[in-house]
């Protein structure tokens, strides 16, 4: 058992912490039950697991799976493991996985896809990701100035479904969407004062979602482009939504369209 903070593999799991050591070291964190069973359900390639003898006790099976597909296993004091976690509380175990290669060449969607432009919070990322993969969305395209993919709070936030959804981090977004007008795909940005509302835009052909920074939106030059241009309406003295909702709503009335309406 781990029981000293000064550990040689206790320094190495914090450098983690940071953007500078995810890349140096090719390793992300993966924090809590649900993301090493999430990661052990689609057998991600995991590389250490230190978790608590109370938190083994507790999760026999999820020990097993992680301990099948795991290079190392070590059990942990719960102090070491506050010092290797990035949460305040966290609930026993911390995992160490392999940084996955993150494709620069953006996916077209077939049917619906998201282009975040500058998202800075990780926690909107994260619910984004998990809202696209709920709401049966092909994947993801995230401008290259935006938070890390692989920021610890952005898996959690994602609630294991950065596992599952593509992907893709791109330089150039107004090239992307080119591509997709070039492909058919009707591109749709939000803007305050747009003529229509998100649901009056028909959500059943191939589309691709334009959504910006949390403060400043998206660029003028990224509105100008889109196809179609919709506004989310607000009560009177509301400025905005928080962007992880809007791609809710949006996500949301696109399936509704798809399943419920005629085709």
């Amino acid at each position: 058992m781990i029981t000293s903070t000064h550990n040689p593999l206790v320094k190495a799991i914090k450098k983690l912490h940071n953007s500078k050591g995810r890349k140096e070291q090719q390793l992300i964190l993966l924090e809590g039950t649900n993301l090493l069973g999430e990661a052990c359900a689609v057998n991600y390639p995991l590389v250490t697991v230190c978790c608590t003898s109370g938190w083994q006790e507790s999760h026999p099976q999820l020990w097993e799976d992680a301990e099948s597909q795991c290079e190392r296993l070590e059990l942990v004091t719960p102090e070491v493991l506050n010092a290797i976690a990035t949460t305040v509380n966290p609930d026993g175990v911390v995992a160490i996985a392999k940084r996955p290669p993150i494709p620069s060449s953006p996916q077209l969607p077939s049917s619906l896809g998201l282009a975040l432009e500058t998202i800075q919070d990780p926690g909107n990322l994260g619910t984004i990701i998990r809202t696209a993969a709920a709401a049966g969305a092909d994947g993801l395209c995230l401008s290259s100035d935006s938070v890390d993919v692989d920021n610890p709070k952005v898996l959690r936030a994602s609630a294991g479904q950065w596992f599952r959804l593509p992907i893709t981090v791109c330089s150039d977004l107004q090239e992307l969407v080119c591509q997709c007008q070039n492909r058919g795909v009707q591109v749709v940005a939000t803007l305050p004062n747009a003529r229509l509302t998100y649901w009056e835009i028909d959500w059943r052909v191939p589309t691709l979602i334009l959504l910006g920074n949390e403060a400043a939106g998206l660029r003028t030059e990224l509105t100008e482009l889109a196809n179609v241009q919709v506004k989310i309406p607000l009560w009177r003295g509301v400025e905005s939504l928080n962007v992880a909702i809007a791609a809710s709503l949006m996500l949301y009335e696109a399936q509704r369209q798809r399943f419920f309406l005629p085709s």
